[in-house]
Order: C-alpha cells, then sequence, then structure tokens
C-alpha cells in the first residue's frame, strides 16, 4: 500500500528567522522526521503550498481538494495548519467519498525540537492504514470524524462536538 503525504504547511514546518523573530516557512521537515522515525511504509510525498492555516482561503481548500482527487492512492495524510484544519477537513469531506483522508499538524514547529509534530505524523499515518474510508483530523494520537470536531481554543485539544 502507498500512501500520499500532502504537505500545505502549518505550524508544522515553520522555523525560526533570527533576522526578523518571524516565524517562516523554508521547506517541509517530513522527510527528515520519516528518516528519523525509521518509516518502513511507502510515502510518496507531495508538496502542495506552504502556508499558515490562518491564510488559507478556499481557493487553497479547492487545490487541496483536486489533489485529492487526482491521487491515484486511496490513502491520504495531509500536513496542515490547526487554526483552520477543521474548515478544511469538513469542505474535503463533502466531497471525497473513495478515499482515506487523514489531516494532521502541530501547536509547535517541529524545528523547535519539543514539537508535537512526530507524534502527529506517526498517530496519522497508523489511522490512514486502519480507518474506513473518509475524511478524519488527527491529533495527539485521537481521531476525529471531520464533521463532529472542533478545535478548543483555550486549551489547544481537538476535540468531539457533543450533539
Amino acid at each position: 500500500m502507498t500512501i500520499k503525504m500532502m504537505i500545505t504547511g502549518g505550524t508544522f514546518d515553520k522555523e525560526y528567522n533570527e533576522l526578523t523573530g518571524e516565524l517562516i516557512f523554508k521547506d517541509t521537515h517530513v522527510p527528515e522526521i520519516l528518516k528519523l522515525g525509521r518509516s518502513r511504509l511507502d510515502i510518496k510525498i507531495k508538496k502542495i503550498m506552504l502556508v499558515d492555516s490562518t491564510n488559507i482561503k478556499g481557493s487553497d481548500m479547492q487545490t487541496i481538494l483536486e489533489h485529492c482527487k487526482k491521487s491515484k492512492e486511496e490513502k491520504v495524510v495531509v500536513i496542515h495548519g490547526t487554526d483552520n484544519m477543521v474548515d478544511t477537513a469538513k469542505f474535503l469531506g463533502k466531497s471525497v467519498k473513495n478515499k482515506t483522508i487523514v489531516i494532521t499538524g502541530a501547536l509547535r514547529p517541529y524545528a523547535f525540537g519539543n514539537s508535537d509534530g512526530s507524534f502527529n505524523l506517526g498517530s496519522a499515518l497508523a489511522f490512514v492504514q486502519t480507518l474506513p474510508h473518509g475524511v478524519y483530523i488527527s491529533m495527539h494520537g485521537k481521531f476525529f470524524n471531520c464533521d463532529n470536531v472542533r478545535k478548543n481554543k483555550q486549551t489547544g485539544d481537538f476535540e468531539e462536538i457533543i450533539k
């Protein structure tokens, strides 16, 4: 089984610019994380964009959707910023029915050394292999259906919506 991994940005791939004091994008850290984790999975990495999710627009979500639909692989992991992750998941969930898509990210940049990104990526890779077709969010060892999740802005946790 081949897994398609799509990189869209978010805190996961940010780095600190010492000259400006800003968080910036240079490139994705995913290949390094997979190497350090000794991953033996067949993964095809596709960098779509490097965007902070607070800046994700409808056209960006459409681009992610098109890449998901065009992917030959039925198993897809999307690295995404956490601020608008739920919006993108719901958007994809309306149109993608024949694939398993797991969206994940990080609350702290991988480059900072104390990131949750590696754990979240490993969890997403396990979930994408075992969950049925659908769109999910995976954060901090849990998975959520795309239509029943929210980010708690006070705690930073993703949680199921109690109906």
